[in-house]
Parts: C-alpha cells; sequence; structure tokens
C-alpha cells in the first residue's frame, strides 16, 4: 500500500507487495524487494538495494552521498539484505571508489541513531545497538553484536560472533569470538555466552579461550603469539580463524587487559 503523499520516482523498481507510509521519499534508482516495510520520513536515495523482509523505520536515510571530501559523484550502492530492520532514524551511506558499495547484510538489526558510513561491509545476525557511529571502511563479520554508543574509527575490523561493550572507542581490530570491554577498549575474555546461543560445543569453546591465553596472557608479542598456536596447536576451524584475523590485521589487535586472569576453561552445565 502507498499513500497519496509518499513520493515515488517511476524508475524506482519496488516490488507489489511492499508498504510505504506516508511523507516517504524514494528516489529512482532504487530496488525494494518484497513484503519490506517502510515507515513515514523515510529518504532513500539513488543506489539503494533493499532486500525482501525488511523493515525501514521512520527518519531513516538510505544511500545519502558520503561524508568523504574526495567522492565525485561517481555511481556508487547501498546494499541491504533480506530481513534486516533499520530502526528511527538510522543513517545508511553509499559507497566510494574505495569499494563502490556499502553493504548491511541479512537478518540484522540496527537501532536507533546508528550511523553506517561509506563503504562499510556488515556481514549477517549482525546487532548494532543504539547511537553507535561507524566510520568509512570498517567490515563487521557475522554475528558481532556492538552495544549502544559506540564510536569505531575507521578501517577497523570487528571479527565474527564478538560482543562490543556499550560507550567503546574503537581504535584497534576485534579479534573473532572475543569480548571487548573497558577503557581504553581491552581484551575481556571470550564471548561464551553468545557462542553456546549459537550451538559451539563446550570442546571448541575451550578451545578458543586456550588460544587466546597465547595471545593474551603468556606475555608474548603478537609474533610470538602467532609463531606458538602455529606449532602447539592441532588444526582446527577455530585456529584457523583466530590466526587469519589477527595476520591480517592492519590496525593491530586490542590488547589484553592487565590484572586480570582471563580465560578460564568453561564446564559443562
Amino acid at each position: 500500500m502507498n499513500y497519496p503523499l509518499t513520493y515515488i520516482h517511476p524508475d524506482a523498481k519496488i516490488a507489489e507487495n511492499v508498504v510505504i507510509d506516508p511523507f516517504t521519499s524514494i528516489q529512482g534508482n532504487v530496488e525494494i524487494g518484497e513484503g519490506t516495510l517502510i515507515g513515514s520520513n523515510v529518504t532513500i536515495m539513488d543506489g539503494a538495494r533493499i532486500g525482501k523482509n525488511c523493515k525501514i523505520f521512520p527518519g531513516a536515510v538510505i544511500s545519502a552521498v558520503p561524508q568523504d571530501l574526495k567522492y565525485a559523484g561517481e555511481d556508487t550502492t547501498v546494499e541491504i539484505g533480506d530481513n534486516t530492520t533499520l530502526r528511527e532514524c538510522v543513517t545508511v551511506n553509499k559507497g566510494t571508489t574505495d569499494k563502490w558499495k556499502t553493504v548491511v547484510g541479512s537478518n540484522c538489526l540496527i537501532m536507533a541513531y546508528a550511523h553506517v558510513a561509506h563503504d562499510c561491509i556488515i556481514g549477517n545476525h549482525c546487532i548494532i545497538s543504539n547511537s553507535t557511529q561507524l566510520g568509512g571502511h570498517i567490515t563487521i563479520d557475522d554475528w558481532a553484536i556492538i552495544g549502544g554508543s559506540c564510536a569505531f574509527q575507521q578501517f577497523t575490523h570487528v571479527g565474527a560472533h564478538s560482543y562490543t561493550g556499550g560507550g567503546s572507542l574503537v581504535n584497534k581490530d576485534i579479534p573473532p569470538f572475543v569480548k571487548a570491554v573497558r577503557h581504553p577498549i581491552s581484551y575481556g575474555g571470550v564471548n561464551v555466552v553468545g557462542l553456546k546461543r549459537r550451538g559451539y560445543t563446550m570442546d571448541q569453546i575451550n578451545r578458543i579461550m586456550e588460544l587466546y591465553r597465547w595471545v593474551y596472557n603468556k606475555g608474548l608479542n603478537t609474533t610470538q603469539a602467532i609463531t606458538a598456536i602455529d606449532s602447539e596447536f592441532e588444526p582446527s576451524e577455530e585456529k584457523s580463524i583466530v590466526l587469519e584475523f589477527i595476520k591480517n590485521s592492519k590496525l593491530g589487535i586490542i590488547k589484553g587487559a592487565t590484572m586480570l586472569l582471563l580465560g578460564e576453561p568453561v564446564e559443562a552445565e
């Protein structure tokens, strides 16, 4: 259902069963999949590609030009996957020539007043809480959870299944499976609760905790920890994920907390 006070450019490609509330504006180079609900006072600009069964709440702005002075009007996009919710006043800017697109994956929840800047790549099943601000070129892997009012420096990388505590200022990469907390932000142990919810076994969780014990609790620098893990641990999916992330980190990973014994083995309940 499209109300009379809604503006929809005749070139926009919108599935028949999309619901668009009054006072919303949709420009021409836009595609919206079936079953999507768009609230009032939403602005969807050229380059938006929105999947099926999404929910866009009032005040959101999707595919506005990047807040990047180098942007020269190139034809870039915003891609939003299926079943994703953008709450009130979320802003998602289109890409630049770096990646040519900004991506929010499927089954994500982006809470009110969050900002996703140009060339960010957000995976599937991610939660980004209220008022979190993502600078440009950030990568957030699947199942990551970001607490409210966080601020991320551009080019940071957030690993899969990680949890970032609310109010964090993030200027280093957050490895997969961990909790990133405190001020300045640092390693707060393995995200045990999240991993249990996603079906990880106790053996897998304890293997991850042992990996990070070598990274953070053995007094080794990052290079030494990588060498030790390579030689001391049998091959496993968890080992491969952790090592690949750390080896490819461009900003360096978050530091370890001091004066705390973190990552004790978990007993099965």
